[in-house]
């Protein structure tokens, strides 16, 4: 299985969404906190883009996006793919 990383940050909702649905497919993952780290942050936004919304979802160096667009992989069935690959 591919590397999954989540940039995230403290008391955000859609983190916890985000890992809550990693968690419920048993995809393990990394997870940054970029409150705790500026150097994290930094980058973050580098691989990113410049997206400076919390979380930033990667799967090797595929920049997934945020949750939104994660649960939108998974209802179309493309999560597993990308995993897999």
């Amino acid at each position: 299985m591919k590397n999954v990383t989540v940039y995230m940050g403290p008391m955000c909702a859609f983190c916890d969404a985000a890992k809550r649905l990693l968690t419920k497919k048993n995809i393990p993952y990394k997870e940054i906190n970029v409150a705790l780290d500026e150097s994290k942050l930094e980058e973050m936004l580098k691989k990113s883009n410049g997206k400076r919304t919390i979380p930033q979802i990667f799967i090797e160096d595929f920049h997934v996006g945020g949750y939104d667009e994660l649960r939108a992989l998974e209802n179309k069935g493309e999560l597993n793919k990308l995993l897999s690959n």
